[in-house]
């Protein structure tokens, strides 16, 4: 409706600074490579299941966009049923993120006509009109709910959610890896409308990093047992970026395997 910050492809391939180092490249390679040669009976079974409970491709590609503002395919195993993310409005009630904000910051509403303020300016689109001050706090509440995460999500199949809580349907992404679009450790790729969201300059550190499998904020998640906030993870993943090294991913990859096999024993 209104301007928003969303900046098309080849403007955020211009912008591009960030620049994968050799070991990281080199450690992504080797690690991707071992992991879909050891795991390839896993990965055969789970396309079976997955064929056999649902119509519809085995695995599934959205576009994401990662390192220096990249858009590329991400891929999955599917755990929805075909044409799940049509209906990601319907369940939008369901949306963790939007509950912290509706429990922060009231119930959102607009003010009375009569309560406005005299002299108020007014942003005009195409198709309507809005006082400044309700548009800014419209816009800082979809900044603060730029990532989407629902409880008990409905469209989830039964395999999918085996897969999920194991994080198996991550697999697929070990070829995102060796294509160069992913590494093993960094933030995690974002959906086109919630990067859209993280373009202002508090936020363009996450994607100065390489786009990963398992990241900071995920074994923070797991020492935490629970998922941090929109804006906490937002602060996570622009620690990364501005700290990351070998030491670092070492100790994140451990702590990824180490949360896995307690998860596994549960």
């Amino acid at each position: 409706m209104f301007h928003h910050a969303y900046m098309g492809q080849d403007k955020w391939r211009d912008t591009a600074s960030f620049h994968l180092p050799a070991w990281k490249r080199g450690f992504d390679i080797l690690f991707a490579t071992l992991a879909l040669l050891a795991l390839s009976p896993l990965l055969l079974l789970v396309a079976l299941l997955i064929r056999l409970e649902s119509k519809g491709p085995v695995i599934y590609a959205s576009k994401r966009v990662g390192m220096n503002y990249q858009i590329f395919n991400f891929l999955k195993f599917r755990s929805m049923y075909v044409d799940a993310d049509k209906r990601l409005k319907e369940f939008n009630q369901l949306n963790q993120y939007l509950k912290e904000e509706t429990v922060e910051g009231g119930d959102g509403q607009a003010p009375a006509q009569d309560s406005l303020p005299k002299n108020q300016t007014m942003l005009v689109s195409d198709e309507d009109f809005i006082p400044e001050h309700i548009y800014i706090r419209q816009r800082t509440k979809e900044k603060r709910n730029s990532f989407v995460k629902l409880e008990n999500d409905p469209r989830i199949t039964r395999t999918g959610r085996f897969i999920r809580k194991y994080s198996i349907d991550e697999l697929p992404q070990l070829i995102n890896v060796l294509r160069g679009e992913m590494s093993v450790i960094g933030n995690r790729p974002l959906p086109l409308y919630e990067a859209e969201l993280l373009t202002n300059d508090e936020n363009i550190d996450r994607f100065m990093a390489p786009a990963g499998l398992t990241g900071l904020w995920q074994v923070e998640k797991q020492r935490n047992t629970g998922s941090p906030s929109a804006e906490e993870r937002k602060q996570l993943d622009c620690q990364y970026a501005q700290e990351f090294g070998f030491c670092m991913d070492m100790k994140i990859l451990a702590r990824t395997f180490t949360a896995f096999i307690q998860k596994e024993n549960s």
